[in-house]
């Protein structure tokens, strides 16, 4: 390799910005192009591969055509194909290629959207990707938003709005006064509540186990009936998308129950809450979801758009302001809409460019497609194992799948067998007492040869597997 130039700060044999830049676009089209024909899990060879980077910082700088060179090399063989159509791991969704390309360019601005003055193009595809985000989820159009990491920041900053208003009502300033004297304040969850809430109220001071829990059905979703008395400040939490069985809690009659006590109502939508985009018969299973206070959702979920980009929405935009204010006489106001006012991030990247690019590339149509689709074809791989003996676990009624191929102990050899062939990735999970394999088909690349090609991996491994008598 080269050595870097520390006085001119370019490499010796360097390629030219341009062409460096160029090469880097080479590279990766030319790994979308080949991500579709490759195992979705690395080969071991090229994660132990990994280890070539456990080496001292270079006292030289290496020359940049070199740096990018390594970076493809020893980088792009070691990543999971989750740009493809058959990686069905952790709800993680593709990126549709106008938002990759939209991503790019964004990172060539090198924008700080921090505040408008910083980048007015970055405040402004932000504004107008929020207002389309709440018109393709039918939210009430004045609501306030920030572009944040994902839905664990979504939910913090959504929950933080929540505590400042409901305490504030009580008489008590939480921002200025913190908890410690403040009222109680009741969070009320359901028994399938995410892991990423429960972590959001331990770094809120509410306590990740201090919470009332309410039971589910069988399918996860909270019941509304015998609802609990609320006293005080309280805060409600809902999930719209349940993370193993895709069920939404019954939005309506819950936010009528909680609204009657006065408590706030905050609804975890990481990936669930894009079936109000979905046709009208989908759709109706997030029904009520407009009545909450705030939600959270995840972009690089289901809309497809890169990492990271997670969106937190919030109805009381004073609230959401004034929990997430910060004061210091080198940033004034600069313009219609600061995004750092609404955020608990300063300096970030121009997430809102992403959205905006998804959004105007698919249109509400488009929107509706994508989440149906994905959905058809989890119920397509449901009824394809199902007829093949296969148990399955759940109501394929978005786009997750559990299934269970017996015991546990052979259920998760299968799942190690069908991660170890490569065609599909699926992750395990467990669920009333069952160890099962999870499906979840979130990517615009998913076609039906996908499913087929992925169905036929799964029953070859699970056959192979009692073969050995249930061992991996």
């Amino acid at each position: 390799m080269s050595s870097y130039d520390n006085a001119t700060g370019t490499g010796v044999e360097a390629l030219s910005d341009t062409a460096l830049l160029l090469d880097a676009a080479r590279r990766g089209v030319r790994y979308r192009e080949t991500v579709a024909q490759r195992p979705v899990r690395p080969a071991a060879a090229a994660v132990a591969a990994l280890d070539a980077l456990d080496i001292p910082l270079p006292t030289h700088g290496l020359a940049p055509r070199d740096v990018l060179d390594h970076l493809d090399r020893v980088g792009s063989p070691a990543t999971q194909a989750t740009a493809g159509g058959r990686y069905f791991g952790f709800v993680n969704g593709s990126s549709l290629p106008v938002t990759v390309a939209a991503h790019w360019l964004a990172t060539a601005w090198d924008q700080n959207c921090a505040l408008h003055t910083m980048s007015p193009a970055g405040a402004a595809f932000e504004a107008a990707a929020l207002r389309w985000l709440l018109e393709a989820l039918r939210l009430p159009a004045d609501t306030a938003g920030a572009f944040v990491v994902g839905a664990t920041m979504a939910n913090f900053t959504a929950l933080a709005a929540a505590r400042h208003r409901v305490l504030a009502r009580a008489g008590w300033d939480v921002d200025a006064d913190g908890l410690a004297g403040a009222p109680p304040l009741t969070v009320v969850v359901g028994t399938e509540v995410h892991a990423t809430v429960r972590r959001v109220l331990a770094l809120l001071g509410l306590g990740r186990d201090r919470a009332r829990v309410l039971p589910v059905d069988g399918q996860g979703r909270i019941l509304a009936r015998d609802l609990p008395r609320l006293e005080g400040p309280a805060i409600v939490c809902l999930q719209t998308g349940n993370v193993n069985t895709g069920a939404c809690d019954p939005a309506g009659p819950l936010c009528e129950w909680a609204h009657g006590h006065g408590a706030w109502v905050h609804v975890d939508g990481a990936f669930g809450l894009w079936a109000r985009a979905a046709h009208a018969a989908r759709a109706a299973q997030a029904d009520g979801v407009d009545q909450a206070d705030s939600w959270a959702t995840d972009a690089h979920k289901w809309l497809n758009v890169p990492y990271d980009c997670g969106i937190a929405m919030v109805r009381d935009g004073e609230a959401l302001q004034a929990a997430m204010a910060m004061h210091a006489a080198y940033l004034p106001p600069s313009g219609p809409r600061d995004p750092m006012a609404f955020s608990p991030d300063g300096s970030r990247r121009a997430r809102g460019v992403d959205v905006w690019a998804a959004l105007a590339a698919l249109g509400r149509d488009g929107i509706a497609d994508l989440v149906e689709r994905c959905s058809g074809h989890a119920a397509r791989m449901a009824d394809g194992l199902r007829a093949a003996g296969v148990d399955v676990l759940n109501d394929v009624t978005l786009n997750q799948v559990l299934v269970s191929f017996g015991d546990d102990a052979t259920t998760r050899a299968v799942i190690a067998a069908v991660q170890d062939d490569g065609v599909c990735w699926c992750g395990g999970t467990r669920w009333r007492d069952r160890e099962a394999m999870r499906i979840s088909v979130s990517s615009y690349a998913t076609t039906d040869a996908d499913v087929e090609a992925s169905m036929a991996s799964i029953l070859a491994c699970a056959a192979a597997v009692r073969g050995r008598g249930g061992r991996s």
